[in-house]
């Protein structure tokens, strides 16, 4: 196994029927607020990713067939301050974009080496709190992307 995190990721959104938002709070950057993501490790295919980082960040354990994969990629800067996990010269990262639908009042068990909190806020403002924009533009997208309206026209 490499000494370096592989610099493709994956993003999922985790829901609830009504549009409810998980956000963690990382424990790295008290007041950053995000989806579960996390690195493709080893064999595993980007869905395996998905569901491995649900777990360990979580304690959500979901069916493969329960991702939904919105075959949406982004290509982002990864911050300085992390690029001593990547090999030497990486310094872009490819993050592939999920989602789950958990029921209300799913347990949550947070991974506390990376998060700090939890919380649960409707769609449109737990896009106002991620602090990274491809978060942010993923949860705006949920409502199409999930066929799900939670009362509200899409913005």
């Amino acid at each position: 196994m490499s000494q370096y995190k592989r610099p493709v990721s994956v993003l999922v959104v985790i829901h609830t029927p009504d549009l409810q938002v998980l956000l963690l709070e990382r424990a790295s950057h008290a007041g950053y607020w995000q989806s579960v993501t996390g690195s493709q490790e080893g064999d595993e295919t980007l869905i395996e990713t998905a569901q491995r980082e649900v777990a360990e960040e979580t304690g959500i354990i979901a069916p493969i067939g329960d991702f939904k994969d919105w075959q949406i990629t982004n290509v982002f800067e990864i911050f300085a301050e992390w690029r001593f996990r990547y090999a030497p010269g990486i310094t872009h990262n490819t993050e592939h974009v999920f989602s789950l639908e958990v029921p209300q009042g799913q347990p949550i068990r947070i991974a506390p080496d990376e998060h700090l909190d939890y919380r649960w806020a409707h769609w449109r403002e737990a896009a106002k709190e991620c602090f990274s924009w491809s978060n942010r533009d993923a949860i705006l997208m949920l409502p199409e992307k999930t066929g799900l309206w939670s009362g509200d026209p899409p913005a």
